[in-house]
Order: structure tokens, then C-alpha cells, then sequence
């Protein structure tokens, strides 16, 4: 039987940056037990992060992401200063960013929307709320909304 372009499902693109393996495995866990097709690529700083996306360095095959999962607390350069660089470059800043943080601050939330984050989203502590929750996002940005072609 032959393919046709209607038959091949691209999957969709996810870039998760995090540096904390226990929260990256649970991500990885959540997006597992789905049947949706997608590629979860992690980043752990912001060096990598904008390596990842202006595919330099080792990272020169890397796809687009369709969704980036922005952790605000990283060593380094914070995930608000990887925001600021994302939403600043005309190459990248129709991407979707997801805060998906520890951070419960006022402060956070609020430059966080300043800096045209798509939305905020504060990780539970319960490993089974944790994956509902990415499961949840999983769900809204791969089934419902639609997204430019870039």
C-alpha cells in the first residue's frame, strides 16, 4: 500500500527545557503514555536552548519546536532571559512558550506575560498531578490549537 502526504503524521515538535532530571523523566513519562506522535527534546540551560533553536553546533539537525516547556529557574541564564531572547528574534518568536516552572511569584508570573509568554503553569508536587498536568498541555497544544506553518 502506498503512503500519500495525508497518511505520514509529522509528529509534533516539543522542546522542554529543564535542568532537573526528576521533572524531565516525569515529562518524558507524561508525553510517553500518550499516542499522539511527537519528538521531546530537552535542553537543561539556556546555552543549549538557543544552540537547539537556531540549530547551531551539535544541534544543527534539530527540528523546530512545535511547543517549548520554559523552566524559569536555571542555572545560568534564567529561563526569563531564554524567553526575552526567544520572543526578541523574529526567526523564533511565533513559537509557543509554556511556563512551566516551580515559581509561584507574582513577579514571576507577571514578567513572564510581559515577555509575551503564551501562558504560565506552576508544577504540582504530586508525581501524579505533575504528569496530569503535562498531559493536560499535551492535549491543548497538540489537539486543539492551530498553529502557523513556519
Amino acid at each position: 500500500m502506498n503512503e500519500t502526504k495525508m497518511d505520514i503524521v509529522k509528529p509534533f515538535e516539543v522542546l522542554l527545557v529543564d535542568h532537573n532530571p526528576v521533572d524531565v523523566d516525569l515529562t518524558r513519562m507524561a508525553f510517553e503514555d500518550r499516542a499522539l506522535p511527537y519528538g521531546l527534546h530537552v535542553a537543561k540551560d539556556g546555552v543549549e536552548t538557543m544552540s537547539f533553536l537556531r540549530r547551531s553546533g551539535s544541534f544543527a539537525d534539530a527540528p523546530r519546536p512545535d511547543l517549548i516547556l520554559l523552566e524559569i529557574r536555571l542555572p545560568g541564564k534564567s529561563g526569563l532571559e531564554i524567553l526575552a531572547e526567544i520572543k526578541g528574534d523574529v526567526d523564533l518568536n511565533q513559537i509557543p512558550v509554556v511556563i512551566l516552572t516551580s515559581s509561584k511569584t507574582d513577579r514571576d508570573i507577571q514578567k513572564s506575560y510581559s515577555l509575551h509568554a503564551n501562558c504560565y503553569v506552576i508544577k504540582p508536587v504530586d508525581l501524579d498531578e505533575y504528569i496530569g498536568v503535562v498531559q493536560k498541555i499535551e492535549d491543548f497544544w497538540l489537539t486543539q490549537v492551530r498553529l502557523p506553518s513556519l
